[in-house]
């Protein structure tokens, strides 16, 4: 799934690759996909794209915004991305292929949901697109110490569990439940706990965990459990994942734990994030 980390890499990916290159056409929904989301009419993605050349890509939160003038290409939440050169073998199945003048192509697929929108300036109107142009990112300036007391601070908020808050209804968008793991673990945090438990020190440490585990995630190239633009895995070593449950934790030895919880996995080491 995109999380911050993977927007921010594959957004400078993009760029370095596919900056200037103009599009000759585009196939949509070759492999129809249930949860595939599109804005419109997807068959006429080629017409609102065909002859447009990429000029820049944003990020907000987990969303990669691909500007092409004034027409805006959208990709979020669970889309493979991939670039490939003229030659290379192509998938069997995707929902959205681009193929450019010089015959290379961006290719995206849907995992288990994801969105494709492509539109003009303003008229999209998706609420969590919105909120994350407009919140702070984790790695800004702006979201300090202070920004983030406030946004725990909410009394709708107090009995809630730290994956409640802090990975749900994009308090802070593109932190998802993957990402949110290791910060946890950094923080020595257990998911679980609530947030009227936190004492200012632990609020403290649970802020600057979110700061250094996402640069480090971003400086390293993404988590090792998702891919790049090139199909390569991250470098950053995930501590609390699929790939590492049931293996003894790095820093105490317990076994790493995983359970179902609000609607999906936690990951935690019983010695080191007590609940």
């Amino acid at each position: 799934m995109i999380e911050i980390p993977e927007a921010i890499v594959l957004s400078q990916q993009i760029c370095e690759a596919l900056k200037g290159k103009r599009i000759d056409h585009v196939t949509t929904n070759q492999s129809p996909h249930k949860f595939a989301w599109f804005f419109g009419d997807p068959s006429e993605y080629d017409t609102k794209l065909s002859e447009k050349s990429i000029e820049k890509v944003d990020v907000f939160g987990g969303f990669i915004e691909i500007s092409l003038g004034d027409t805006k290409l959208l990709l979020g939440e669970g889309v493979n991305l991939r670039y490939l050169m003229k030659g290379e073998k192509l998938p069997k199945k995707h929902q959205l292929f681009v193929q450019f003048e010089d015959e290379s192509a961006l290719i995206a697929s849907i995992q288990m949901y994801g969105g494709i929108w492509c539109f003009k300036d303003g008229e999209f109107d998706n609420i969590y697109y919105k909120i994350a142009k407009e919140k702070p990112s984790p790695l800004s300036e702006e979201f300090d110490l202070d920004y983030f007391e406030k946004l725990i601070a909410d009394e709708n908020l107090q009995k809630k569990s730290l994956k409640f808050v802090l990975a749900t209804e994009q308090r802070i968008p593109g932190l998802g439940n993957g990402v949110l793991q290791d910060i946890l673990f950094n923080a020595q945090l257990h998911p679980k706990r609530k947030i009227l438990t936190l004492s200012e020190e632990e609020r403290e440490k649970l802020y600057h965990s979110i700061k250094f585990t996402l640069q480090d995630m971003v400086v390293k190239g993404g988590r090792d459990i998702e891919k790049d633009l090139f199909g390569c895995p991250g470098g950053y070593a995930t501590k609390l994942s699929k790939k590492t449950v049931n293996e003894p934790c790095s820093l105490c030895g317990s076994d790493i734990i995983k359970e179902a919880y609000l609607g999906g996995s936690i990951y935690y080491c019983k010695g080191c994030q007590p609940e």
